[in-house]
C-alpha cells in the first residue's frame, strides 16, 4: 500500500514544521508539501495532489475555510482535516459546511494526530462524537438555516434511514447506533451510505451538519465534554 500523501498548512512556521516532522516519523505517511496560508495551500495541493491536508483555520490572506471551499468545490480533491485551537471555534463549523472531513484540536497527542490522518485518508469522517455534538449543536442553534438539503431530498429517506441520521447527528458512533437499534454495525454503515447518496453529501460529517440545519434534529444545550480519540469503525 502506498504512503498517505499529506500537505500541512499553518501560518506558524514552528507548528507547521512540527506537524510535518511528526508525520514523517510514520512509515505510512509522506509529507509532500507545506503552506503558510490558504492561497498557498490551494496552489500546493493542486500541484502535488495530496490525499490529506492538515488545514489551519486562521491564516492571513486566504483562510482555511476559503481554502477548503476552493479545494472541494469541484469533483475529487483531498480530504481536509481542520486544525483549531478552540473546540467551539465558529470557523470550524464553517469549514465543516465547506466540505472538511473533520477537525482536530492543536493540543492533540502525536498518536491522536496519526489516528486522525489515517481515518480521514481511509475515506471516513473524523467525528469525535462528544465534541462534534457540542460544536454542531451550538452553531446550528446560533445560525439560521443556510443551504440545508431540501425537504424533497429528506423525504426520500426511509423511516429507518431517518432514524439512523438522527442518531448519528446526536453524536452516536456506529457501535452505539447499532446497539440502540439492535442491528449490526454493518447494517448501520449501509444505512449511513444510503443517506449520504440520497442527500448528495460527501461524508458523515456533512450528514451531521445537514441534520441540524434541516431541523431534523433540534439542538439542545449540553455541558462541555472532553474529546476522545476517533473511532476507526465510524464511517
Amino acid at each position: 500500500m502506498s504512503a498517505v500523501r499529506v500537505v500541512v498548512a499553518d501560518d506558524h512556521q514552528v507548528i507547521r514544521a512540527g506537524y510535518a516532522a511528526l508525520l514523517d516519523t510514520q512509515p505510512d505517511f509522506t509529507v509532500v508539501g507545506t503552506a503558510s496560508d490558504g492561497g498557498e495551500a490551494v496552489r500546493v495541493c493542486r500541484e502535488l495532489s495530496p490525499d490529506v491536508v492538515l488545514m489551519d483555520v486562521r491564516m492571513p490572506g486566504v483562510d482555511g475555510i476559503e481554502a477548503t471551499r476552493r479545494l472541494l468545490g469541484g469533483a475529487g480533491g483531498p480530504r481536509v482535516l481542520i486544525l483549531t485551537t478552540f473546540d467551539l471555534d465558529e470557523y470550524v463549523y464553517d469549514a465543516l459546511r465547506a466540505g472538511a472531513s473533520g477537525f482536530l484540536l492543536k493540543d492533540v497527542t502525536a498518536e491522536q494526530l496519526f489516528d486522525a490522518v489515517r481515518v480521514v485518508a481511509a475515506g471516513e469522517a473524523l467525528l469525535a462524537p462528544t465534541v462534534t455534538r457540542r460544536l454542531i449543536s451550538e452553531f446550528a442553534r446560533l445560525r439560521p438555516e443556510r443551504g440545508a438539503p431540501p425537504d424533497a431530498a429528506l423525504s426520500t429517506l426511509t423511516p429507518r434511514e431517518t432514524q439512523v441520521l438522527r442518531l448519528v447527528a446526536e453524536g452516536l458512533s456506529n457501535p452505539e447506533v447499532a446497539a440502540r437499534l439492535v442491528v449490526t454495525e454493518e447494517t448501520v454503515k449501509t444505512h449511513v451510505s444510503r443517506v449520504l447518496n440520497k442527500l448528495g453529501l460527501r461524508d458523515r460529517t456533512q450528514a451531521v451538519v445537514a441534520a441540524y440545519e434541516s431541523g431534523l434534529v433540534v439542538p439542545r444545550f449540553r455541558e462541555p465534554d472532553r474529546p476522545r480519540r476517533p473511532a476507526h469503525g465510524d464511517a
